[in-house]
């Protein structure tokens, strides 16, 4: 049987009842989506690599290159190379590596062309000195005294209550420092953004391997940054 329709009173009618009132369809807020980006993130180890991949970006594909350890003009080489040997477009190039552990006129001087040299091709260069570490150093305080990789790892070793030339590089604990950072209540990114920026201003005049502490890592976390869902 054909289902019952209920009458609407006359006197509801008149009196314009709100129910009676239609009901204009729902406007839902539709999520624009950016075209897909690609960058390319080539760097010298896997700590950097997990590190980068870890961001919770939308509309940006990520494509990290872990180089191992090699000299810096070399990772420049490498990474014109890649470019040329993948058939993916990148909108952009960001090469990642620290001063090599040893440093000598040769070292200095491969870090300092390696820079020049990548930026006239176009790329972004995130280097530190003394090493990536430093960028993480930096979220819990500043410092601006010359020191050690070794003093870094100690201080990160003590903060995550491990030995970080140990176990702090390992595939499994690296895949955890960006969430480690971030769910820190002694971390602050945007302090290490901060800090990062005062160091580089301070001695951003000095040839590059005279930088030291310094990390342009922070340029290319903002850029991740502004590519995270709001």
């Amino acid at each position: 049987m054909p289902k019952k329709t209920k009458s609407i009173k006359i006197t509801d009618r008149r009196a314009n009842k709100a129910w009676l009132k239609k009901v204009r369809p729902s406007e839902y807020k539709i999520e624009t989506k950016e075209p897909e980006k690609v960058i390319l993130i080539v760097g010298e180890g896997q700590t950097e690599k997990l590190y980068f991949e870890s961001f919770p970006v939308l509309s940006l594909t990520v494509e990290a290159v872990d180089l191992g350890g090699q000299s810096k003009q070399k990772l420049i080489e490498s990474t014109e190379s890649i470019i040329k040997e993948r058939t993916t477009k990148y909108d952009e190039i960001w090469c990642v590596f620290d001063m090599d552990i040893k440093k000598g006129e040769k070292e200095f001087s491969d870090f300092d062309n390696a820079i020049r040299s990548g930026e006239a091709k176009g790329y972004n260069i995130a280097y530190s000195n003394d090493a990536f570490e430093v960028w993480f150093y930096l979220h819990y305080q500043y410092n601006d005294q010359e020191n050690h990789r070794k003093f870094y790892y100690k201080a990160l070793g003590e903060k995550w209550n491990l030995n970080y030339e140990k176990d702090g590089k390992t595939y499994d604990f690296c895949k955890t420092i960006y969430s480690k950072l971030l769910s820190d209540e002694d971390s602050c990114q945007a302090k290490a953004i901060e800090r990062a920026k005062k160091l580089f201003k301070t001695q951003e005049n000095l040839d590059f391997h005279k930088q030291n502490p310094v990390t342009k890592v922070y340029e290319l976390v903002e850029y991740l940054n502004s590519k995270i869902r709001k």
